[in-house]
C-alpha cells in the first residue's frame, strides 16, 4: 500500500496538497516532482488503495508523505524533516497516516538518523494530536524569512 511516488502521480499528490490548504500545485507540481523524484535527499511515498474492482483503473492515492534527509555537521547523526504528510479527508482515521509515519520513521533510522522532525501549522489541532501519540514533542520556535 505505501509506495514511492511516480511522476505519474502528481494530479493525486496535487489534490492532496490542495486539502492542506496548498491550492495551484497543477500549474508547476509535474515538473518540481520529477526533480525531486530524482534527489537522492528526498523521498516521497504514496499510499495506494489497496481496491481491486477494476485491474485496469489507476488505484486512488489517499496518503503522501515527502520526507528529507538532511546532514548534520555538529552531530554524528543526520535527521530527516517531514516536509509534507496529508490524508486525503475521506479516508482519515483508518490508521493511514499511522502506516505512513512508521514507514517514515523506519527509512530515517536505517539511514542514520537521530531526530525526525515535522513543522505543523498551529490551526492543525487534530495533526497535533496525531504527532504527539507518535510520540513527537514540541521544540524551540521555527523561524522563517520569505524570500518572494
Amino acid at each position: 500500500m505505501i509506495r514511492p511516488a511516480r511522476h505519474t502521480d502528481w494530479p493525486a499528490i496535487s489534490r492532496l496538497l490542495d486539502q492542506l490548504e496548498y491550492p495551484d500545485t497543477e500549474r508547476f507540481l509535474a515538473g518540481k516532482l520529477g526533480r525531486m523524484l530524482e534527489d537522492p535527499a528526498e523521498t516521497i511515498l504514496v499510499w495506494e488503495s489497496a481496491d481491486d474492482a477494476d485491474p485496469r483503473s489507476p488505484l486512488p492515492i489517499l496518503g503522501l508523505l515527502s520526507l528529507h534527509f538532511v546532514p548534520q555537521i555538529a552531530l554524528p547523526g543526520d535527521f530527516a524533516r517531514i516536509s509534507y504528510f496529508a490524508v486525503d479527508t475521506t479516508a482519515r482515521s483508518q490508521g493511514i497516516g499511522l502506516q505512513m509515519e512508521e514507514y517514515a520513521t523506519r527509512l530515517a533510522r536505517e539511514k542514520g538518523c537521530e531526530l525526525i522532525e515535522v513543522h505543523c501549522h498551529t490551526r492543525r489541532a487534530r495533526a497535533h494530536a496525531f504527532y504527539a501519540r507518535q510520540g513527537y514533542k514540541e521544540s524551540p520556535k521555527y523561524l522563517i524569512k520569505r524570500l518572494r
